[in-house]
């Protein structure tokens, strides 16, 4: 049986000796719903969405207590379009659904990863890890360290 993506990220944390809590629940379809069965505060979620920046795909991760601003990608980047992904194009593109999607570039997606500056108020972040069904729990630093994120800049609001 191949790895699965849980797998993959698993391996690559353990190698890089980085502290991680996994949590395994029941399916969650909301970040407030993966927030309780995590035990964690909404603002430690890592949402990861992939959007078409331009003609390419790429991967922007923001605390799942805030949207995301279109615009201030859009200006960050020089872009004229950006648009989420499609359910369709996610699953083509990654194999998984809407909230399964973790919060890395390469080596775990292929895409660029743009992280959003909020993320760093918090000491640890939460995301699903290529399922609705298993969490993982790590230090912010260790995440950023890792993730190698292309930019991290302000790219997201609080709810109104």
């Amino acid at each position: 049986m191949p790895p699965t993506l849980l797998d993959n990220i698993r391996d690559w944390l353990t190698r890089e000796n980085v502290p991680f809590r996994e949590v395994h629940h029941e399916p969650t379809f909301t970040s407030e719903e993966s927030a309780r069965a995590r035990g964690e505060e909404l603002r430690v979620g890592g949402k990861a969405l992939l959007m078409r920046a331009g003609a390419d795909f790429a991967l922007f991760v923001l605390p799942a207590d805030r949207k995301v601003d279109s615009g201030a990608i859009r200006r960050e980047l020089a872009l004229g379009k950006l648009r989420f992904a499609s359910r369709e194009e996610l699953a083509e593109l990654t194999g998984l659904v809407p909230g399964s999607v973790p919060p890395f570039g390469p080596p775990i997606l292929t895409f660029p990863l743009y992280v959003d500056a909020a993320v760093q108020s918090s000491d640890r972040i939460a995301f699903n890890a290529g399922s609705l069904t298993d969490s993982i729990i790590l230090p912010i630093a260790d995440y950023l360290r890792l993730a190698r994120p292309q930019k991290v800049f302000a790219f997201s609001v609080a709810p109104s």
